[in-house]
């Protein structure tokens, strides 16, 4: 199945925060911004066991525990096991995305991307979230942020056995979608370049955004537009950077990231538009793309995405954008 037809609306919501990214969040914080964003139509959210060692799931589950479940889509993540066994959550080797979730539950987590390591893991992830069924199920982080030079070798683990599992699971219907949910344009590639088995989409996260998108519209855009798979675009504010955060890819802004949005920053002043709808509908506006994930703990945030979504942003900013050389002369901008 086509992930536009179905996915129901371009504004999903992302819930690596509810896993207690960063910080611990409050358990009403939680289903406040969960209703929030239910309230502003938001009907497609994704997890994954990752996020705070199965955290963000059970309290997404919770928070949806009273919608109707035809009325929305759910997505979550295959590639890691979490087990019963505790351990410390800050002495965990997470690559580039070292101590994301110190707040989070304490269970030890297992990379496995082996065919019965899947099952067992949709098995868990359906008990956690309180649901009968996923719809749309992502191999997570097979990539060199999280790997480095051993990513291949992962990524041949998850060919045999994840790829081959999930294919066979949408084939009965047990499931309507599966992809890989990354952070690097690489595996997508990969992915894109085989014969079999054959996707129906990505998640990319962080790799098509305002503030970084160069590589990925060269080298996976146009093949997914092509191929006909579709791009869930995550992080499209870049970790939280672009709005106000102090994080990009996950850790501190770098003085040059800082620097490029400054400039950025100084082009939406001018032409009296806000960041985050440029973000927004920047990441929304190419043809790949049939939803973007912003993440959030706090109702206002969700508020502010659907408002976002909206704005009316002029030609003469995306221009300028591009003038300056902030924005690719050939991304897909929106138009008013």
């Amino acid at each position: 199945m086509s992930l536009k037809s179905l996915i129901p609306t371009r504004l999903g919501f992302g819930t690596a925060p509810l896993g207690n990214m960063f910080r611990a969040v409050p358990a009403e914080e939680v289903q406040a911004t969960v209703d929030a964003a239910w309230n502003n139509g938001v009907r497609y959210f994704d997890t994954a066991p990752f996020y705070g060692a199965g955290l963000s799931e059970s309290r997404l589950g919770a928070a949806l525990a009273n919608r109707p479940r035809d009325e929305y889509v759910l997505s979550t993540k295959v590639g890691r096991v979490i087990l019963d066994e505790l351990e410390d959550p800050a002495a965990r080797e997470l690559g580039e995305k070292s101590g994301l979730f110190e707040h989070g539950n304490r269970n030890r987590i297992v990379n496995d991307y082996s065919a019965d390591a899947t099952l067992r893991s949709i098995e868990d992830s359906l008990k956690r979230l309180g649901t009968d069924r996923l719809d749309i199920v992502w191999i997570h982080d097979i990539a060199q942020d999280f790997y480095g030079d051993d990513w291949l070798t992962q990524f041949e683990i998850a060919r045999t056995g994840a790829f081959r599992v999930l294919t066979r699971l949408r084939e009965e219907g047990v499931i309507k979608a599966w992809g890989l949910g990354v952070n690097r344009v690489e595996p997508i590639e990969l992915t894109l370049d085989l014969d079999e088995p054959r996707p129906d989409g990505f998640l990319l996260a962080g790799r098509y955004s305002l503030l970084d998108h160069e590589r990925a519209l060269q080298r996976v855009m146009p093949q997914a537009v092509e191929q006909g798979v579709g791009i869930v675009v995550g992080g499209p504010y870049s970790s939280g950077v672009t709005v106000g955060g102090e994080h990009f890819e996950y850790q501190k802004a770098s003085p040059a990231v800082l620097a490029k949005l400054e400039r950025i920053r100084s082009v939406a002043r001018d032409h009296g538009v806000d960041v985050k709808a440029a973000a927004l509908q920047f990441a929304l506006a190419h043809p790949a793309v049939v939803a973007a994930i912003p993440g959030s703990t706090r109702p206002l945030h969700a508020n502010e995405d659907y408002a976002a979504l909206s704005a009316v942003i002029p030609a003469a900013f995306w221009n300028d954008l591009r003038a300056q050389g902030l924005i690719s002369a050939v991304a897909p901008v929106p138009t008013v």
